[in-house]
């Protein structure tokens, strides 16, 4: 199987993971309550990813893979969900945005920890540490936030809002359903739009922005060969600066995040989304066109601003487009249904890569400068978007007529 296909079928079947458990454990939150669902998700993506560290094939870590979706993909509606509930409205859209930059926090530490692997790689010590090699080490670390759920869960409480909800008889019989979230025009107008909204950025950052570091690595492993590394040597440098690249992406992201919400409290949903779909656009296309060289690699941290950025609006913006009872399952539907189309996104840069581009000269700038098409989509969806700066969060019974 070429390299390519094998990493983006991976990645896509990670995705339907992610969207599976998205959909699944978003009920859940409106059902059995917020806190408690981000309790479980936790444990599954954590433990999931420490049991990838003992796959001997494709397959079984593709399996994996999956299960971590499952939690990964159940855990950002829960959690937006319990923040917007929780926060004063004044500061909902800075802690919904500073909840998903901290996220960069997070991928900021695991670029680090590949970067110090992948000097122990370098070194020679890598494939002897403790008899597994720096890959497997990676997934190891990823297991630690299980340690977390033991003292998160004796502080974290449901929000008042859904305790009064699950009071409400008339509501919480429907709370978590996806024939209520679409029974009423209203709401099915929101979830139509925040999937739509959802897919640009889905796709835009795993179909694309993310193999940013598969196009640098093809870069520098010409440039260190050319200079007589081979082996451990070459191996330990190419992922050291995969985690430089990281590293510089999350940086990036992190800004980006940080500064939507702002932009989005002044100036409104909207507009927030408007200026960071065409920044994407632009920043993915100069990223895949005309990075060359190690001087290039700002280009990256531009690149992960922009993209990054949406992911801030959706944690702010997908809560405001729901009711209580079904805030978690309409934030999860729009946010996970998209990762059932943007699965498709990595395989299709893999065949773009390995088929239509093959005889191209570094044939994934070709492929990711394509598929930059997707955030053209979040734009045309826009105009129908409802702006709901300075609204409070909807609490209509879900039953009723919009």
């Amino acid at each position: 199987m070429n390299p390519k296909e094998f990493g983006g079928y991976a990645t896509s079947v990670f995705l339907i993971g992610w969207a599976t458990g998205g959909l699944t454990f978003g009920v859940l939150g409106d059902r059995i309550g917020r806190a408690r669902t981000m309790m479980l998700t936790i444990l599954i993506y954590s433990i999931c990813t420490g049991l990838s560290a003992l796959s001997q094939g494709f397959w079984d870590f593709a399996f994996y893979r999956f299960i971590t979706g499952l939690g990964v993909g159940g855990e950002f509606a829960v959690g937006v969900a319990l923040v917007a509930e929780t926060v004063p409205a004044v500061a909902r859209p800075h802690a919904l945005g500073l909840l998903q930059a901290l996220s960069a926090i997070g991928n900021l530490c695991a670029a680090l920890i590949s970067i110090f692997l992948g000097h122990l790689e370098e070194s020679g010590v890598g494939g002897k540490l403790a008899g597994l090699s720096t890959w497997r080490w990676m997934f190891i670390v990823g297991a630690l936030p299980a340690l977390l759920v033991f003292f998160i869960q004796r502080k974290l409480k449901e929000p008042e809002v859904w305790v009064r909800m699950k009071a409400s008889t008339g509501i919480s019989v429907r709370a978590g359903s996806y024939r209520a979230l679409f029974e009423s025009p209203k709401w099915r107008k929101n979830t139509i739009i925040g999937l739509l909204l959802a897919c640009a950025g889905v796709i835009g950052l795993w179909g694309i922005g993310f193999f940013s570091i598969d196009l640098q690595r093809s870069v520098l492993e010409k440039t260190f060969r050319a200079q007589g590394l081979s082996g451990s040597k070459l191996t330990g440098m190419l992922m050291k600066w995969s985690g430089y690249a990281s590293m510089m992406i999350q940086i990036g992201a992190f800004c980006g995040m940080f500064l939507f919400s702002r932009v989005a409290q002044k100036l409104g949903r909207r507009p927030a989304f408007a200026i960071a779909l065409i920044a994407a656009f632009f920043s993915t296309i100069l990223v895949f066109w005309k990075l060359e060289t190690r001087g290039d690699f700002w280009m990256l941290t531009v690149m992960g601003f922009c993209q990054l950025s949406l992911f801030a609006g959706y944690a702010i913006y997908f809560p405001e487009l729901f009711p209580t009872s079904l805030r978690s399952t309409g934030t999860s539907f729009c946010y996970n249904v998209g990762r059932f189309l943007a699965a498709s996104g990595p395989t299709i840069l893999g065949l773009l890569t390995s088929k239509v581009y093959a005889s191209q000269h570094e044939p994934m700038r070709y492929a990711g400068m394509t598929m930059c098409a997707i955030f053209l989509i979040g734009l045309l969806v826009l105009p129908f978007a409802p702006e709901t700066k300075g609204k409070p969060l909807p609490e209509e019974a879900p039953f009723e007529p919009a």
